[in-house]
Parts: C-alpha cells; sequence; structure tokens
C-alpha cells in the first residue's frame, strides 16, 4: 500500500507549519472558535444574565419591602401581642414559664465560660430555668474544666445540667436531641439555644419569651447577632458586611412579610410543641437549624425576628475556620433544598404565597442562585469574553446591574462602606468555594455532610497575642496554598495580560485586581494574623 502523506492527513491550512505548534494551536482555535466557542459563551452569558436578574430583582423587592417597614414604623411590638413580663400576687415565680437553655459546644476551651456565665446571668427566675450544657467535647482536659464550671455555677444555685453521650452521631443535631429526651425537659414549655461563643444580654429571655406566651401561632424569636470580634482584622470587616446585610434585610423581610426566615441554629428560642410537631432535630444535613425551620413553616407556624435584640458572638478569625464555615453554610441549604422541594410543592397547609416565598426567593435564588452566578458570571464568564471578543456582555449586564445589587447589600454595615471594594473582591473569592460547596449539595456528592466546628478564639488574643501569632505564620505550606485560587488569579491574570494587549474595553483593570484577590487567598495571605486592639 502507498504509504499516506501527512498532507492527506493535516488540512490544508497547517501545510508549511507543521513544526510551529504555537500557530498550529492558533489556527485550532480559530476553527473551533465560531461553531464552537462563540455560541457557548453566548449562551453562557444568557443564563449568567437571566440569573442576574432574578437576583436583582430580589435585591429591589427586599430593599422596598425594608423601605416599607421602616416608613410606617412596623415593629414586632405592634404587630404582634407582647407584654412585659410582671410577677403576679397570686401565682408568684410560677406565672413565668419554664425555659431549657440549651448549650451546645466541642471543645470549647477559649469560650465555654464566657457562654455558660451568660446563660446563668440570664434574668428568670432560678426555679424556672434549666441550663443544660451539652458538652461533645473529645479532649478529656476540657471536659473537666467544663464540668468544673458546671459544678461551681450549681454551688451557688443555678439550676444547671452537665450532659454527655457516648458518641457525636447527628453532631449539633444529635447533641440538642438526646438533650430533648431528659426527662426534667418535659416540665419545660420553651427552649433557648446558644452555641459555645454566644452571650446573651441578661434581658433576652424577658424581651423574647412574651412574643411566645401571648401568640400561639408564634414557633421562633430569633435574635440579631453582635459580632465582638469585628474589628480584629480585614477579614472580620468583610464578614461582618455579608452578615450584616442578612440580618438587617433577608430575615427583617421574612419576618415580615410571611412571618418565616432560616433558623440560624443560636440565639433564638423555640416553643417545644412546635419543635416536637416539626420532627425534632434531624442530621440527615449540616443545617439542622434550617431544616427544622422549614419543617415547621410547613405546619403553619410563624416566626419573628427581633432586630434590636441582641446576642455577641464571634466571627471566625482564620480563613481556615471561615471556609469551613461557608463550605457548611453554602452545602447544607443546597442539599437540603435537594431533599425538601418536593414536600414543600405538595404542602397543602400553607398558602401559594409562602411556598414561592421559601422554594424561590429563601432556597433558589438565595442559596444557589447568589453563590453561581457570582463566581461563574465575574470570574469566568466575563473573563472569557476577553478572548472571544465576537462575544459582548451588555453595559446594564455588567455596570449597572451588580452596582446596584452591590450597594443594596451594602446598607446593612454603612460604617463599612469605605471598604466596599475590598468586600467585592473577596466576596468574589469566596463564591469559588461557595460555588463548590453548592453543586456539592445540589449532587450530594464529596464533602456533603462534612461538620467540622468553627474555631473560636475568646480571650485568647488579649492573653496569647504573641504566642498564637507566631503559630500562626508557622503553618506548612500545603495548608497556606489553595490550589483553586491559585489557578482562577492566573487564569484572571492571563484574560487580564491579553485585554491590556489586545482589548478596547479597560476589563484589565478588574480583572488585574480581581486576579490579585484570589492569588492573596491562593497563598494563604488572609486570616493568618489577627492582630491585637
Amino acid at each position: 500500500m502507498e504509504r499516506l502523506s501527512s498532507t492527506t492527513l493535516l488540512p490544508e491550512a497547517f501545510q508549511g507549519t507543521r513544526d510551529d505548534i504555537t500557530q498550529q494551536m492558533g489556527i485550532v482555535w480559530e476553527h473551533i472558535k465560531s461553531p464552537v466557542v462563540v455560541p457557548l459563551l453566548r449562551l453562557a452569558v444568557l443564563v449568567c444574565l437571566a440569573m442576574s436578574l432574578m437576583l436583582f430583582v430580589e435585591k429591589v423587592y427586599m430593599a422596598a419591602v425594608i423601605v416599607l417597614v421602616r416608613l410606617f414604623r412596623r415593629r414586632p411590638e405592634t404587630s404582634y401581642k407582647w407584654e412585659p413580663m410582671g410577677e403576679d400576687p397570686e401565682a408568684g415565680n410560677a406565672a413565668y414559664p419554664m425555659v431549657l437553655v440549651q448549650i451546645p459546644m466541642y471543645n470549647e476551651k477559649e469560650v465555654y465560660q464566657l457562654s455558660i456565665g451568660a446563660a446563668c446571668g440570664l434574668s428568670w427566675p432560678s426555679d424556672r430555668i434549666i441550663i443544660q450544657v451539652l458538652d461533645d467535647s473529645t479532649d478529656p482536659a476540657i471536659k473537666e474544666l467544663v464540668v468544673k464550671e458546671c459544678q461551681r455555677r450549681a454551688s451557688k444555685g443555678v439550676n444547671i445540667k452537665y450532659e454527655i453521650r457516648e458518641n457525636r452521631n447527628g453532631y449539633k443535631a444529635g447533641a440538642l436531641k438526646e438533650g430533648m429526651k431528659h426527662s426534667y425537659v418535659k416540665q419545660c414549655d420553651y427552649v433557648a439555644i446558644f452555641d459555645a461563643d454566644f452571650q446573651p444580654e441578661p434581658d433576652f429571655l424577658m424581651r423574647s419569651i412574651p412574643f411566645l406566651l401571648h401568640n400561639h401561632n408564634i414557633a421562633l424569636v430569633q435574635a440579631r447577632w453582635k459580632f465582638v470580634n469585628s474589628d480584629e482584622c480585614l477579614m472580620t470587616r468583610m464578614q461582618e458586611m455579608s452578615l450584616d446585610y442578612h440580618f438587617t434585610v433577608e430575615q427583617e423581610v421574612g419576618s415580615s412579610t410571611c412571618a418565616f426566615f432560616g433558623f440560624n441554629g443560636t440565639a433564638g428560642v423555640w416553643r417545644i410543641s412546635a419543635l416536637n410537631e416539626a420532627g425534632g432535630w434531624k442530621d440527615r444535613t449540616t443545617v439542622e437549624d434550617m431544616d427544622l425551620a422549614v419543617r415547621a413553616s410547613l405546619r403553619g407556624w410563624k416566626f419573628i425576628f427581633l432586630g434590636d435584640l441582641e446576642a455577641k458572638s464571634e466571627l471566625p478569625s482564620t480563613l481556615k475556620a471561615y471556609r469551613h464555615q461557608q463550605h457548611r453554610w453554602s452545602c447544607g441549604p443546597a442539599n437540603l433544598f435537594r431533599k425538601m422541594a418536593v414536600e414543600i410543592t405538595m404542602n397543602k397547609k400553607v398558602n401559594l404565597w409562602t411556598k414561592i416565598h421559601v422554594i424561590y426567593s429563601f432556597f433558589f435564588v438565595r442559596k444557589i442562585v447568589a453563590h453561581i452566578v457570582t463566581f461563574v458570571f465575574y470570574c469566568v464568564v466575563i473573563p472569557a469574553t476577553v478572548l472571544v471578543p465576537q462575544v459582548q456582555v451588555p453595559k446594564w449586564g455588567l455596570v449597572y446591574v451588580p452596582s446596584i445589587i452591590t450597594m443594596l447589600n451594602a446598607v446593612g454595615t454603612p460604617r463599612s462602606l469605605h471598604l466596599l471594594v475590598f468586600w467585592i473582591l473577596f466576596e468574589n473569592v469566596m463564591s469559588l468555594h461557595r460555588t463548590k460547596a453548592t453543586f456539592m449539595g445540589l449532587l450530594e456528592v464529596g464533602r456533603v455532610n462534612e461538620w467540622v466546628v468553627t474555631e473560636k478564639l475568646g480571650d485568647i488574643m488579649k492573653t496569647k497575642n504573641g504566642g498564637k501569632a507566631a503559630r500562626r505564620f508557622r503553618l506548612r505550606i500545603g495548608e497556606k496554598l489553595h490550589l483553586l485560587e491559585l489557578f482562577t488569579g492566573a487564569y484572571l491574570y492571563f484574560c487580564g495580560c491579553y485585554d491590556l494587549a489586545f482589548g478596547k474595553n479597560h476589563y484589565y483593570l478588574y480583572l488585574f485586581a480581581q486576579g490579585t484577590a484570589f492569588f492573596i487567598v491562593g497563598f494563604g495571605y488572609v486570616g493568618t494574623f489577627v492582630p491585637h486592639y
């Protein structure tokens, strides 16, 4: 057989350039760009623009609700019956309902005294309150410290119970579920839950319990978090901006419109009968608090958010702790949506508006679309249009819509408006981690049920600042490098260089800034050192 020449195997355009790999790759790119890349990229732009509009409409709607709430001065005290707790000369302390206070903890050496002390300091008749410390600690030394603290409080007349279990099945949900099984809980009407780093004010129960006492359709009263370490570093300031919006806008809107929002897992008071009717605590996802809230709402129970009732708490001070927390907060809701979407749709106890709010607004737009569009659109698709100039992103989708969304997000923390650019860049970086976790939850793969307790530092920075900071810098290289962030940063820099050389839209200004942010996080230079103020 006559030997085939390379001429018969390669396109004519390749002739004379077989040794020039770069030129051949360029020719291949030109051959596939028009029929394949351009249509796919245009489709990606359209999908991202649609998601951006969904998010935009949701943000504007919530902003409008907040304006109306402020304008008409609508407060929970005016919308629901509320009367201050007072002593009954005849009934005495019996006029106060029995309250259980649960404090779940796991190796919380730095904060256990703070939470137990704050719970024991709540203003409530001592014979009408039970403090329950649910200790899942695996460190015997820490267990001993917690036991001694409970004994010290008990010696002062506090009704405090120290409870442990044989295993950590179900993690926090499992601990709370086991805690509700004790015989003394049967005499309680309400249960207040505080994580180990939370410190409620003494009047917490006095201000929240009356809503449950006088409104029998209310299942949950949720308080706002106040962050004691928001000024520790730039990363904690960024977190404060995101969480302040969650409380100031998202939870306020849910409470004001359809009396539903996601329970935050702490700093809230539940009606025990509602908790039991909803099926109690379940550990099928890493957001047992949200799971319980959705199930309770499907049975017709209402929730109240008190924006002026605050409980002190701590933000993650290290990138490692923050990444673990964000994985749980992103993966869990997506996984819960997968498991409950049909149940919510078929439910007959709630009206259509509530179903739309829970499925579309609460889950789909806020917990799924918001994460995906932030990373895919601003960190993948828009940079890709630099390499494919045939695909254009309209100015309204590139500038106006994201600018309005950003400004609406920033209203929750006016004191940090000057950090808005840093917040945008940081949120875009974290959106990579959140998007990955969201897909894990939707597809139920990988670390979908991973639960890592968020590290708390408590007062350690006040007493051990030097030693702690030194340890932060002795991390191994493998612990500091985050390859996905480094790869994304390199991609953005490549697109930025291409735009600087050949582009006309000046995208490189954003691409270099965002790429630098990815590199900073990728090399582990965020949350590695917490200065002491």
